[in-house]
C-alpha cells in the first residue's frame, strides 16, 4: 500500500483516505492533512475536488474547483509547522506545501507556507480560509 502523501509515514489507505471516504477528521491537522492529500491526489481521483468542496466552510467556499490540465499543480511535500486549538470549535495550522505549479512541471518548486483557520461544526472540521507568508 502507498505512503500517505501528508507524510505521515502511514499508508494512504489507514491515514488520508479514511477521511476522503466520509469519517470526520479528529482534528484541524488531520483534516489539513486530508486536504492536501487531496490535492495531490486529485489527478489520479477527481472524485477528491468533491471532497475538497465538502470540507471547505460553506462561507468561503469556492463554487468550483479546476484541478485538472493546464491547472494540475504537482504536490511534492508538506511540513506542519505548527497545530493550535484556539478553542473547542476553532483551530490554526501552520504549513509548507512545496509543489510544481501548473504550466511549469519541468521547473523550479515553490513553496505555500499558509496559516490556515479551522471551524468545527456539528462534529467536523471545515477549512475555513488562510493567511500566506
Amino acid at each position: 500500500m502507498p505512503t500517505c502523501p501528508c507524510e505521515s509515514d502511514k499508508p494512504y489507505g489507514k491515514c488520508c483516505e479514511v477521511y476522503h471516504l466520509g469519517t470526520p477528521a479528529p482534528t484541524a491537522e488531520a483534516l489539513m492533512r486530508s486536504r492536501y492529500s487531496a490535492y495531490a491526489l486529485a489527478g489520479q481521483n477527481p472524485a477528491l475536488i468533491d471532497y475538497l468542496l465538502r470540507s471547505w466552510h460553506e462561507d468561503t467556499r469556492p463554487q468550483s474547483l479546476d484541478l485538472s490540465g493546464e491547472n494540475a499543480a504537482k504536490w511534492l511535500g508538506l511540513q506542519i509547522k505548527r497545530h493550535q486549538d484556539i478553542d473547542a470549535e476553532n483551530a490554526i495550522v501552520e504549513f509548507v506545501a512545496r509543489y510544481k505549479p501548473a504550466g511549469n512541471l519541468g521547473g523550479k518548486a515553490e513553496r505555500l507556507h499558509e496559516t490556515s483557520r479551522f471551524r468545527r461544526i456539528d462534529g467536523r472540521w471545515y477549512y475555513v480560509d488562510g493567511n500566506y507568508s
